[in-house]
């Protein structure tokens, strides 16, 4: 048989041929006079075990693995292992359709924000907030919070949030304070005033948990999310924050890990 029977008899094409060939997964063939290869029944059964093991959903390397056993010694194993990757596939397609029914259901309601879709995390803590006042610092406040999250991990999302919800509430007070610091300079008297009343509604723990160019990375984990350092989402954080409000966030973040400190 030519290399175009064996594909068309084993019901692949003749370039998956080829490249069974050149991942060592299929030995090469003699080749006749003309150099055409040369294809037995053996070439054939063994292509048709290729074929079959692919389509259970095995990479090359496993199946090379699985190949390299005599007589399918290893085979087992494989698809035992196969078995444990497509349980974690189909949970996971569960988990993502089940979020995805709960924001249709939102979006058929009206109630899906225009820069959503969100977290159900970060959906609960915007819907217990209300309405956010009419504040250019709480509109950057909002996308800071869409920014995380994106990039904390799923594990810390939710204690992350909830730390947000303690503080979030209380913080109306001081977005006057910080809308008012938008071209001032970082020196200004107003600063102190604005990091103590800020550092006044943040819970102990969100002094270490969110990174700023002073500390680089929390401690929850916030350092390498999603292939951000904590110094670039320190960057992030504050690159759309006036100096004088920079001056005052980073101020009371410092105010909060001092007091911290001092309740040990």
């Amino acid at each position: 048989m030519r290399i175009g029977e064996i594909a068309a008899l084993v019901g692949v094409t003749p370039r998956a041929v080829r490249h069974y060939h050149q991942s060592g997964l299929l030995p090469e063939p003699p080749r006749r006079a003309n150099g055409y290869r040369e294809y037995g029944v053996r070439d054939a059964v063994l292509l048709a075990r290729v074929r079959r093991l692919t389509e259970l959903g095995l990479g090359l390397d496993e199946v090379r693995d699985v190949l390299a056993g005599d007589e399918g010694r290893g085979l087992v194993d494989v698809l035992e292992e196969l078995a444990r990757d497509l349980a974690r596939q189909e949970a996971e397609v569960r988990a993502r359709r089940e979020r995805l029914s709960v924001l249709l259901d939102e979006a058929r309601a009206g109630r899906l924000p225009a820069d959503g879709p969100l977290s159900p995390e970060l959906g609960a803590l915007l819907a217990g907030l209300g309405e956010l006042p009419d504040s250019p610092m709480a509109a950057k406040d909002r996308d800071i919070l869409a920014l995380l999250d994106v990039v904390v991990p799923d594990g810390e999302r939710a204690r992350l949030m909830e730390l947000m919800r303690g503080a979030a509430d209380q913080a109306r007070e001081v977005y006057p304070l910080l809308d008012a610091l938008d071209g001032a300079a970082p020196d200004d008297p107003r600063v102190a005033e604005a990091a103590r009343v800020l550092a006044d509604c943040l819970p102990d723990e969100l002094g270490v948990e969110i990174p700023t160019a002073e500390t680089g990375a929390g401690a929850a984990g916030l350092s390498d999310t999603s292939g951000l350092s904590g110094a670039s989402l320190a960057d992030a954080l504050f690159a759309d924050l006036a100096p004088a409000q920079s001056a005052a966030v980073h101020l009371a973040m410092r105010l909060v890990r001092e007091r911290r400190e001092e309740n040990r």
